[in-house]
């Protein structure tokens, strides 16, 4: 092999979407000498889809990027034109960031960062991965270039062999009119990694000014709420303003009256597509007995009149399009200035992956992002990470970072991802974690910032204000239970907030559990509005939850016994005292721990003990 300096790196991430970005970026963070290939570099960063990042279980990812280091929540914060804190008036545990994003300003940012990050970025298309003796080597691209690495990350997100299908029409294109990567899933065919055809879709985009505002309902960002990004100082969020609509018995009239143009329920769709973020037509056939569907309207960016019709996705033909949004009161005009469609694409089984991401059956090669069956940016953007910062670790002869279900919703989304798979585009939601009181947006850095530290990834400022940050929570603690009120003191408060005054003298401590106190009417005590709101919030919350914390707590502690007991990487499952199922299961998929493999579907209770007692006897 021609390996001169010109074309020898120590690692290639491919693909500069969202896991290709945050695969780059802890790479060349972390001292590796990397190349970044993408198609077409226009598409750095781009938001193909919503003009958003965040939601309900989303935002708990892009938090715990920012706390290990990584770019997307200092992106989001860098080009938000609205804020909102999702579910603020339910538990302090399915709270959930959701910023509206100017998308060409959060693709400039983004390729700003990426070609002063160190790393060699250049457009170009991969063909083939180069494989030396079950080793990743490097890979060649559709003009003939090679490049040399030990570590590949295929990070193409839903661009192999995509499809864009409207109506009875099928383009062989990417999303948002970009090229698609024609090769690589033949390359990988021959490999030996199998491909499965995953679906999903997008809204039409409408001319801002051919719409009826005052018919719909007008969404405001928040103020006094933090940031995706614990480094990000101050940012305008409410700079923008997102509306809210409902479809009717018209518009889901013109849908049924259409159904057999729809290439889904046509038989033109054949890849699996989102159950939670099912199109238009599809809400009408699921939920026949709802007479209306809210949609949201949301602004491109400033530089364009271009809105995203959140909620209202569809495949179908562009005049049944037409005559779907034009039936909702307010759009009795719009113009639809991109047609919504839907995108099929080839992604792999995320069962062949280590939790580390890596390829099983090929040392060096990883797969981060919507190839491993995800659906989403920040879902993306932490598989990246994750990629990235393993392969670089691999390169130093550290030893892995795995990521569990109790330190993050990282844990959860990969080890869902690895142990039990998926058949349809995986999305991120709170409900997923077992233990999402512990692993709130607001605690992320707290999980996770010494971790990437360790990794190398967390720069020293932002280690910096971490320290801060635990040296204030620390005098917080002590605040709580050395500052006493009498009642006098506390009467016309707890008056205020409808709460009984106590007998006798009461700690801070005390009055922070009291049902009716929370983080905004605290502040009118005085006594914590020296510290950050984020941070006083972070202590009332676990304050006020500390018995359930506790109990969590003692969860995770009878769990981590067999998340500990790792199982010999070569070991045999051929055991007769296992059953058939169960066999085939864990020979497939290889758990590394004994607590993986009890989360295995078909892997009984019956058979962990089987296992369980062989590995003591081999220990023996």
């Amino acid at each position: 092999m021609n390996t001169n300096v010109n074309n020898k790196y120590d690692a290639i991430v491919i693909g500069c979407g969202h896991a290709g970005i945050e695969a780059g970026l802890a790479l060349t963070r972390t001292g590796q000498k990397t190349l970044i290939l993408g198609i077409n570099l226009d598409s750095v960063g781009y938001l193909a889809c919503n003009p958003s990042i965040g939601g309900t279980g989303k935002g708990h990812l892009v938090r715990e990027v920012d706390a290990l280091g990584g770019e997307m929540g200092r992106a989001a914060d860098a080009s938000l034109t609205q804020l909102r804190m999702l579910n603020s008036s339910k538990g302090a545990a399915v709270r959930s960031l959701r910023a509206q994003v100017d998308k060409y300003k959060y693709h400039a940012y983004m390729k700003r960062i990426l070609e002063k990050c160190g790393a060699v970025i250049k457009q170009g298309e991969v063909k083939d991965l180069l494989i030396n003796n079950g080793k990743i080597a490097g890979v060649t691209t559709v003009i003939g270039a090679i490049y040399y690495a030990s570590k590949v990350i295929v990070a193409s997100g839903v661009y192999l062999n995509s499809a864009i299908i409207i109506g009875e029409i099928i383009e062989e294109r990417g999303p948002a009119g970009f090229n698609r990567a024609n090769y690589l899933s033949k390359s990988l065919s021959r490999l030996g990694v199998k491909l499965r055809r995953f679906k999903t879709g997008t809204p039409a985009r409408v001319h801002s000014d051919t719409i009826d505002y005052s018919k719909f309902d007008i969404q405001y960002g928040e103020k006094d709420i933090y940031f995706f990004s614990e480094m990000t100082k101050r940012a305008d969020t409410q700079k923008s303003i997102c509306h809210l609509g409902y479809t009717n018995e018209h518009t889901h009239q013109i849908i049924k009256d259409n159904l057999s143009k729809s290439p889904k329920y046509g038989g033109l769709i054949k890849g699996a597509g989102a159950r939670y973020c099912p199109s238009i037509e599809d809400k009408i056939v699921r939920f026949g007995d709802k007479d209306r569907h809210q949609f949201f309207l949301e602004p491109e960016g400033e530089g364009t009149v271009e809105v995203y019709v959140q909620g209202m996705s569809t495949a179908m033909p562009p005049d049944v399009q037409e005559q779907i949004y034009r039936s909702v009161e307010g759009l009795e005009n719009v113009e639809i200035m991109r047609d919504a469609y839907a995108i099929e694409y080839d992604c792999i089984d995320p069962l062949k992956l280590n939790p580390t991401l890596e390829y099983k059956d090929i040392s060096g090669l990883y797969f981060a992002g919507q190839i491993n069956g995800t659906s989403g940016y920040e879902e993306a953007a932490v598989q990246g990470l994750v990629a990235g910062l393993n392969a670089s670790l691999s390169l130093r002869d550290k030893p892995p970072l795995i990521f569990t279900r109790d330190n993050s919703y990282i844990g959860v989304l990969i080890d869902d991802l690895v142990t039990l798979g998926t058949d349809e585009p995986y999305r991120m939601m709170t409900g997923r974690a077992e233990y999402r009181l512990s692993l709130r947006q607001d605690n992320a850095d707290i999980r996770l910032t010494k971790i990437g530290y360790d990794a190398g990834l967390v720069c020293r400022v932002r280690y910096n204000k971490f320290k801060k940050k635990l040296k204030q929570i620390s005098e917080i603690q002590k605040l709580l239970d050395t500052t006493v009120f009498k009642p006098t003191q506390i009467a016309e408060y707890f008056e205020k907030i409808n709460e009984s005054l106590p007998q006798g003298s009461i700690t801070l401590r005390e009055i922070i559990r009291r049902s009716n106190v929370n983080e905004h009417n605290i502040s009118q005590i005085g006594t914590l509005n020296a510290y950050p709101k984020s941070t006083v919030f972070s202590v009332i919350t676990e304050v006020k939850y500390e018995g359930y914390l506790a109990r969590q707590a003692n969860q995770i502690t009878e769990t981590a016994r067999l998340e500990n007991m790792s199982i010999p990487k070569d070991w045999d499952y051929n055991m007769s005292s296992l059953r058939l199922e169960a066999r085939e299961k864990l020979s497939t998929i290889r758990p590394m721990t004994v607590g993986q493999a009890s989360r295995i579907s078909g892997v009984t209770p019956g058979d962990i003990n089987v296992l369980l007692l062989a590995i003591k006897r081999n220990e023996n």
